[in-house]
């Protein structure tokens, strides 16, 4: 519930905007009305007053239902509007952050770099969860009594100015993988384009057919629009993915090997 703190009462009270019998602004009144009559706060008229003022109060809540307007000073109103707060819903409050994901890479059996991902769960949350959970490996083993897990997967076909392909830990070939929730799953949407470099992106075998292998632009593509879901961006470690592009050839294959040597979660 929205509350708001009076400037005028000592201590301060929070109150909700709806008419309430413990708002600081019927304190007020209670005070304005017993005022003229010079009463000091232990006397009987000024309990009986209250009494009196208490009865009414409910009375009009009983027939109404709906915000009071009270009449205060207008310095009053400006101090009590000023301190309400309506969250947003961009707030962090309203917004779940996105997970971020690594790679820890090997060319040629050898230490290369970590490339550090954020994947678009709040565009496309079954196509991030996806790759998360085959980054941390935490599903065990698939279908195919592999682990469902990208360590130790090769980057098995990479083509200068166009793309780095992975992702295939069954037969690491590029004709094997294996989704979290089965063999396959649906494309989920086309809702992100392939406008830039350094973009995550499904591999497919056609509509429909998204499973463990994906791709790493290093150009836009905007040709693969429609075709092939994108679903997160490399946010540091772009000079690990352009290593990993000088080790492929205009065939797809690599010069040396190119390899996931560890992955998992960072949040």
């Amino acid at each position: 519930m929205v509350v708001a703190e009076c400037r005028m009462c000592t201590p301060p009270t929070s109150f909700p905007r709806r008419v309430s019998p413990h708002g600081c602004w019927f304190a007020h009144s209670l005070r304005r009305g017993v005022s003229w009559m010079k009463l000091p706060l232990s006397s009987s008229g000024y309990r009986l007053y209250g009494v009196f003022t208490v009865v009414v109060f409910f009375c009009f809540v009983i027939q109404s239902d709906f915000v009071v307007a009270v009449r205060i000073p207008r310095a009053a109103c400006k101090a009590l509007a000023s301190s309400v707060r309506y969250p947003s819903f961009r707030s962090p409050a309203f917004t779940m952050a996105n997970p971020r994901v690594f790679f820890d890479i090997n060319i040629d059996r050898k230490p290369a770099g970590r490339i550090e991902f954020e994947l678009f769960k709040d565009v496309v949350p079954k196509t991030a969860e996806n790759f998360r959970a085959l980054c941390t490996g935490e599903k065990g083993n698939g279908r195919s009594g592999k682990p469902l897990s990208y360590k130790g997967c090769p980057f098995h076909r990479i083509i200068p100015q166009f793309m780095c392909q992975g992702g295939d830990f069954t037969r690491m070939n590029g004709t094997g993988g294996e989704s979290i929730y089965g063999e396959k799953f649906a494309d989920e949407n086309f809702n992100l384009k392939h406008s830039e470099p350094f973009l995550l992106s499904m591999a497919n075998a056609g509509p429909n057919t998204n499973g463990s292998q994906f791709f790493i632009t290093t150009v836009p593509c905007p040709w693969l629009d429609g075709k092939h879901v994108v679903f997160g961006k490399v946010i540091s470690g772009q000079d690990v993915v352009k290593k990993m592009e000088a080790e492929g050839r205009s065939t797809g294959q690599t010069i040396h090997p190119v390899e996931i040597a560890n992955c998992g979660q960072l949040s």
